[in-house]
């Protein structure tokens, strides 16, 4: 009798044991500001994709939206987040630094772990009145202009950046002269949000600026929304590449075995259904076959890198964004 308990309590553990080592069926994508309506399509394409690879399992991907650099600090303390969809390099190596991430991350997908790429660009009201088509035309006296803050948004980050990188061709890399250029842009800014949906919310419905600088994408986005009556994109002939790298949160995923979930749900976004999806949400794809399709959407433009302008991420973090930085000095200045 106690052989025959011993024995039953055995099964039930082994049951039990099966039954949590079960692949979770639910992930959370931590993501930046504005993708709230990107990620509405993709995971809804991802959903049918993985159902009809899997036997017509159902799986649900919920989202998290906040500045970039906010979801990194989240996941850092405390934010269970399976999966993240940023737009910079240094907040996922942020989550490397804090053990959540592993260090080969943008080894494991493909073009360093970034499945798509957009740029800034200028949102302006119908008809441009402000004939706003360049970065110089952003530090006219007649011209007030919108994004968030570079200090808590990524988004704003590479707007600084673009910004700087034309002000250094236009200069000679004269960097009294850039520098005083930023500054003068940066005292045409009447307010600044903490991250780029509140920076939409402030032009758009607050009718604040007579320009928005955001991602290409968001100003499409705008544009389709609320109408090209009210609203157009103008994309200038120079700005800067704004990668969005992905990873898993090993250090979640491993605690929940989400893992292979997690890796699917970033690999369909290289796939040619998630980069179409991607595409009709504004951004610029990697796939060939699908940017082609979608070509007449997007505007030619000369894209800068962070790399070849300012060594890279880690070297601008430390000469542009850390404390006592050129940031710092043009905030003080303004």
């Amino acid at each position: 009798m106690i052989r025959t308990l011993g024995l039953a309590a055995a099964w039930a553990a082994l049951i039990i044991g099966q039954a949590g080592a079960q692949e979770p069926t639910k992930i959370l994508n931590a993501s930046y500001d504005i993708s709230r309506e990107l990620f509405e399509s993709v995971n809804a394409g991802f959903r049918e994709a993985y159902k009809a690879d899997h036997g017509g399992a159902d799986v649900t991907v919920d989202q998290s939206h906040g500045g970039s650099s906010r979801q990194a600090r989240a996941i850092l303390e405390g934010l269970e987040a399976d999966v993240v969809t940023f737009n910079q390099v240094t907040d996922i190596d942020a989550l490397v630094k804090g053990g959540f991430v592993a260090g080969d991350w943008a080894s494991r997908f493909p073009d360093n772990a970034s499945p798509y790429y957009s740029l800034p660009a200028f949102l302006v009201r119908a008809g441009n009145p402000k004939n706003v088509r360049n970065w110089d035309d952003l530090v006219r006296d007649d011209v007030k202009v919108v994004f968030p803050n570079p200090k808590t948004s990524g988004n704003a980050r590479y707007t600084y950046l673009a910004a700087t990188a034309f002000a250094r061709e236009a200069f000679g890399g004269d960097e009294a002269k850039v520098e005083a250029f930023v500054t003068k842009l940066f005292r045409n800014v009447p307010v600044f949000d903490t991250g780029g949906r509140a920076a939409t919310t402030t032009f758009v419905e607050r009718e604040i600026g007579d320009v928005l600088i955001t991602f290409e994408a968001e100003t499409r986005g705008i544009a389709k929304e609320f109408g090209t009556d009210k609203f157009e994109t103008v994309v200038p002939p120079v700005s800067l590449l704004a990668e969005f790298p992905v990873a898993v949160v090993d250090k979640v995923a491993e605690k929940r075995g989400s893992e292979a979930l997690s890796k699917a749900y970033l690999d369909y976004l290289y796939t040619p259904a998630g980069q179409r999806l991607i595409a009709e949400n504004g951004n610029r794809v990697r796939d060939e076959g699908v940017a082609k399709e979608f070509a007449a959407d997007f505007p030619e433009t000369r894209l800068l890198t962070v790399e070849d302008v300012f060594g890279g991420w880690e070297k601008a973090q430390a000469e542009h964004f850390a404390a006592g930085g050129i940031l710092d000095r043009i905030y003080g200045d303004r």
